[in-house]
C-alpha cells in the first residue's frame, strides 16, 4: 500500500473539520461547504477502508486515489483561506465561494465517475469468485462424497481417506484453476456437442464411452456434459457420477449403481442385488444417466452396467472397450491456439502471451506439448514466475525427454505412469522400446514387429496383439493403408505413432538406471554427435539390448570405440543426404539380431562401411530405409540366420546383381525379401530365384519395375507374392504357374498388365487374388475354373462378372468389388 494510500484518510478527515467550522459560519461559501461536507462525510468510510484493508491497490486505482488526495489537499487549503477572510472583503469572499463550488463538483465528479466503476467492477469480481468457489466446494463435496462411498470402510483399509481426498485435489487443480472446459475453446465445444448427442440424441445407444490418453481432458468433458441444461432436463436431473477407479469395491458400487437406478437411493450397500428380471423391477420409461469414470477393468465395468429401459451409462477411461460399449468418443487434443490460451493461463495468469515475455520460446514449448491439456498446464505452472534462461534450459530438457523440475516429473510423468502401471510385463517392455523412435516420425510395424520378436521371445501374433493392446489403452495410435487388415497384410502397410508426452515417459523410465546398467541406451533426439556423457563411460561397457543413435551425417571419425556385449537391436536414426558411415563397433556386437537403419532427410544417403556387417551370424533382420546401396556385404560364411531384409525408400544400384553377390550362398534360410518404392529397380535380380526358402516375397510402389526373373518358379516355397503398383510391369512369367505352394498374388494397380497366365489354374493353392485398379484385364484364362482352394477375389466391376461367373463352380468364391479411396495422406511424409 503506498503512502498516498495512508494519508488519504487523515487529510479528508481534516478537511472534514474545516467544512464544519466553515457551515456554522454565515458566508458565502456556506452552501458549497455544505455540500462538500455531506459528500466527505460518505467518501470517509470508504477511504479508512480501504486503508486498513492492507491490499495492495492495481496501479490505475492507485493513480486515482493519489489525484483525490492531492485533490483533498488543495480543499484544506482553500478551507483555510475561507477561515481567515473576514467578511467585509466581499469580492475576496466571492472568489473563495466560487473555488468551494468548483471544489464540490470536482469531487462529486470522482464519486459519481470512476468510483462508481470501481464498484461495480468489485460487485462483478466478487460475484464470479463467490460463484466459482461455491461451484469448487460444491463439486468437491460432491467427489468427495462419491469417493467415500467408493472407498472400501472397515478395520484395516489403510489409508483410504488420504487415496480420497489426493484424488480429489488432483482432479481439482485439473479442472478448476482457470476454468479448464473454458480454456479448451471450439474442441472442447465440439466434443462435448458429439457426445450429448450420443447421450440424449440416439435412443439405439445405451453404454456409451469417452475415451482417449491419460490427462486429455476426458474427465472434464465429462463433467461439462453432465452439467449441460437440456441434458439435466433430458433426464430429469438423474445422473449419478461415481470414480471406479483402479482398486474400486465392486460390491459397493455395484450396489450404488442399482439403488440409484432401480430409484432406491437408501438401499443398504450390503444389498445384495438379485439377478433376474431386472428390467422389471426398474422405474420403466424413467430415464437416467450413470457416468463411471476411470473405469480400468472389463470385468469390473460388466458388473456395473445395467441395462434397462431408460438408463444410460456413459463410461470415461483411457481404454477402448470396445466389445461392451455401443459408440465411444475418442477426445481430440487442443488445437494450436486452444493449446496456447491454457499454457498462457498456467504460466501468466492470462490467455494470452504478456508483451514481456519471449514469443518464440513460448510457442516452442507449447509446440512439445503436443495438445495434451495436463502437459500444457503442468509445464505452463512449472515456468511461472521463472526467468528466460530457465525456460530456455526447459525447452532443451523437454526436447530430450527429462523432466524440467519435481513439480513437471511428479505432476505429469508420474500421473502418466499409472497407465502402465499395471501393464504385463513383456507389454510394458514392449512400451518402453517406443521410447527408442524418432518423436513426430511414424513407426514402421514391420519394424516394431521384428523387434518385439526378436527381444521379447513372441511370435508375430503374439507380438501383434501387444500392439493392439497398447492402442485399445491409447498408448500408441495404429495408422493404417485403407487395405491393410487381413491375414495376408505386410506390416509395411501399417505403422505407428505416440503422443511426444507418452514418449517422454518411456524415456524417463529407461533412464533410471546407472548409464552402463541400463536395458536400454537412448539418443532421445537428433544431434550432430554421440552424446557426451557416452563417451565419458566408454571405459566399460554398455549392457543395454536395444541400442538406439539419431544423428546427422557421421564420417568414420566421428564415432569412438564402444562395447556393446549384450545387444540385440541397434536402431539407427539419422538425417542425411550424404554419406552415412555405419559405426565400428557393429563388428563386435555379437549378439545383434535385428538392425534398422533408417535416413529421415529428403534424399538418398551413401551407406558406407557396409561391410562391417559381415560377420554378423547371428543377425536375423535387416532393414534399410532411404539409403543408395552400393554392394551388400560380402561374408566369408553363410548368415544363416538372417530371415528378414527390407529395402524402403533405398537405391537398389547393382548390389543385388550376381556378378556381385551370390545371393542363394549368402542368405540360405532367408524368408522374406521386401522392395517398396525403390525408384531404380527395372528388373529383379535372377539369382534371388535360387532362395529356396524365401516365403514372402514384396516388390511394391516399385514405378521403374519392367520384369520378373523368367525362373521365378523355382521358389517352391513361395507362399505371398506381392506386386502392388509396379505400373510399367507389363506381363507376367509362365513360370509363375509353377509356385505350387501360393497362397496369395497382389497385381493390384499394375496398370499396364493386359491379362492373366494362361496356366493360372495349376496354382491349387492359391487362396486371394487382388487386382484392384488392372484395369486393362477384361477377361480370365479359362484354365482358373481349376482353382478350388480360392476363397477372395478383389477386382474392379469391369471385370467382376466374369469371376462372379465361376461362384457357381467354386461355391466358396467371393467377389469383392472395393469402393474408390482416394487419400492425400502420404503428402505428410
Amino acid at each position: 500500500m503506498a503512502v498516498t494510500d495512508l494519508f488519504a484518510g487523515e487529510i479528508a478527515a481534516e478537511l472534514l473539520k474545516m467544512l464544519i467550522s466553515i457551515c456554522r459560519r454565515s458566508s458565502l461559501c456556506k452552501s458549497s461547504a455544505e455540500q462538500l461536507r455531506t459528500t466527505i462525510e460518505q467518501l470517509l468510510p470508504t477511504i479508512h477502508e480501504i486503508k486498513y484493508s492492507g491490499v495492495e491497490l492495481p496501479p490505475i486505482r492507485q493513480t486515482q486515489l493519489d489525484h483525490l488526495s492531492e485533490t483533498l489537499k488543495d480543499g484544506i487549503e482553500l478551507c483555510r483561506k475561507v477561515l481567515a477572510s473576514t467578511r467585509w472583503n466581499v469580492y475576496k469572499n466571492l472568489q473563495l465561494a466560487r473555488k468551494m463550488e468548483k471544489l464540490e463538483k470536482k469531487v462529486s465528479r470522482f464519486l459519481n465517475g470512476p468510483m462508481q466503476a470501481h464498484v461495480l467492477a468489485d460487485v462483478h469480481h466478487m460475484r464470479f469468485e463467490t460463484a466459482e468457489r461455491f461451484d469448487r466446494m460444491e463439486g468437491s463435496a460432491r467427489r468427495l462424497e462419491q469417493r467415500l462411498g467408493a472407498m472400501r470402510i472397515g478395520v484395516g483399509g489403510g489409508g483410504w481417506v488420504d487415496e480420497a481426498v489426493k484424488r480429489v485435489e488432483m482432479e481439482e487443480d485439473t479442472l478448476a484453476e482457470g476454468g479448464l472446459g473454458n480454456l479448451m475453446g471450439i474442441g472442447m465445444a465440439l466434443g462435448k456437442n458429439k457426445v450429448k448427442e450420443m447421450v440424449i440424441g440416439r435412443d439405439d445407444l445405451s453404454v456409451l464411452g469417452i475415451c482417449g490418453i491419460g490427462g486429455s481432458g476426458k474427465t472434464t468433458l465429462a463433467l461439462e456434459v453432465c452439467r449441460d441444461h437440456q441434458v439435466t432436463s433430458y433426464f430429469n436431473n438423474r445422473i449419478l457420477f461415481l470414480t471406479v477407479s483402479q482398486s474400486p469395491n465392486v460390491e459397493q458400487l455395484r450396489a450404488k449403481v442399482w439403488g440409484f437406478v432401480s430409484g432406491c437411493d437408501s438401499m443398504e450397500p450390503n444389498y445384495v442385488i438379485p439377478h433376474w428380471n431386472l428390467q422389471i423391477q426398474s422405474k420403466l420409461g424413467s430415464r437416467c444417466l450413470v457416468v463411471l469414470d476411470d473405469v480400468w477393468s472389463l470385468a469390473v465395468l460388466e458388473q456395473l452396467i445395467f441395462r434397462v429401459p431408460g438408463c444410460k451409462t456413459l463410461v470415461v477411461s483411457r481404454f477402448k472397450f470396445s466389445t461392451v460399449l455401443n459408440d465411444t468418443y475418442e477426445v481430440e487434443l487442443l488445437r494450436e491456439d486452444e493449446s496456447l490460451s491454457l499454457f498462457c493461463y498456467s504460466a501468466f495468469g492470462q490467455k494470452t502471451i504478456p508483451p514481456s515475455a519471449n514469443e518464440n520460446l513460448v510457442k516452442q514449448i507449447v509446440k512439445k506439448c503436443k495438445g495434451l491439456p495436463l502437459a500444457l498446464k503442468v509445464i505452463g505452472a512449472s515456468l511461472r514466475e521463472q526467468p528466460e534462461m530457465y525456460w530456455t534450459s526447459a525447452k532443451k530438457r523437454l526436447s530430450k525427454g527429462e523432466p524440467i523440475c519435481e513439480s513437471h516429473e511428479n505432476n505429469l510423468l508420474d500421473r502418466m505412469a499409472i497407465s502402465i502401471q499395471y501393464l504385463p510385463k513383456k507389454v510394458k517392455e514392449c512400451f518402453l522400446d517406443l521410447g527408442s523412435f524418432p518423436e513426430d516420425k511414424k513407426i514402421p510395424l514391420e519394424v516394431l514387429i521384428n523387434m518385439w520378436v526378436e527381444i521379447h521371445d513372441l511370435d508375430e501374433e503374439e507380438a501383434f496383439a501387444i500392439l493392439v493392446e497398447l492402442s485399445d489403452r491409447n498408448l500408441l495410435k495404429i495408422v493404417k493403408d485403407a487395405r491393410a487388415g487381413d491375414m495376408y497384410s505386410s506390416y509395411y502397410e501399417i505403422s505407428v505413432t505416440q503422443h511426444d508426452v507418452l514418449r517422454d515417459l518411456a524415456l524417463h523410465l529407461s533412464n533410471q538406471e546407472n548409464i552402463n546398467d541400463r536395458k536400454r541406451l537412448l539418443m532421445p533426439r537428433r544431434d550432430t554427435e554421440l552424446p557426451k556423457e557416452w563417451e565419458r563411460n566408454v571405459d566399460q561397457p554398455f549392457n543395454a539390448q536395444i541400442v538406439s543413435i539419431h544423428t546427422g551425417d557421421m564420417r568414420e571419425m566421428d564415432w569412438f570405440r564402444m562395447e556393446f556385449p549384450k545387444a540385440e537391436v541397434l536402431i539407427l536414426n539419422f538425417s542425411s543426404t550424404e554419406e552415412y558411415f555405419l559405426p565400428p563397433f557393429i563388428e563386435n556386437m555379437e549378439k545383434l539380431r535385428a538392425l534398422i537403419v533408417i535416413n529421415y532427410s529428403t534424399s538418398n544417403a551413401a551407406l558406407g562401411n557396409f561391410s562391417v556387417c559381415s560377420n554378423l551370424t547371428n543377425l536375423r533382420s535387416l532393414w534399410l530405409e532411404k539409403v543408395s546401396i552400393s554392394q551388400l556385404p560380402k561374408s566369408s560364411i553363410p548368415l544363416k540366420k538372417m530371415q528378414k531384409i527390407s529395402f524402403v525408400l533405398c537405391k537398389i544400384n547393382n548390389s543385388l546383381d550376381q556378378s556381385v553377390v551370390d545371393l542363394p550362398k549368402t542368405l540360405p534360410c532367408l524368408t522374406e525379401l521386401t522392395f517398396d518404392h525403390c525408384d531404380d529397380l527395372m528388373k529383379l535380380p535372377p539369382s534371388i530365384c535360387g532362395l529356396q526358402s524365401l516365403k514372402n516375397l514384396s516388390v511394391t510402389n516399385c514405378h521403374s519395375l519392367q520384369e520378373l526373373p523368367a525362373d521365378i518358379g523355382k521358389m517352391k516355397s513361395l507362399q505371398i507374392l506381392r506386386l502392388y503398383a509396379c505400373p510399367h510391369l507389363r506381363t507376367l512369367p509362365a513360370r509363375i504357374c509353377e509356385l505350387v505352394c501360393l497362397k496369395y498374388l497382389n497385381i493390384s494397380q499394375c496398370v499396364s498388365l493386359s491379362c492373366l497366365p494362361q496356366g493360372i489354374g495349376n496354382l491349387i493353392r492359391l487362396e486371394k487374388i487382388d487386382m484392384r485398379e488392372c484395369s486393362q484385364i477384361w477377361s480370365l484364362p479359362k484354365s482358373v475354373n481349376s482353382l478350388k482352394s480360392l476363397r477372395q477375389v478383389i477386382c474392379e466391376e469391369d471385370v467382376s462378372w466374369a469371376w462372379k461367373d465361376l461362384e457357381k463352380t467354386l461355391p466358396n468364391l467371393h467377389v469383392q468389388v472395393p469402393a474408390k479411396c482416394f487419400s492425400l495422406d502420404w503428402l505428410h511424409e
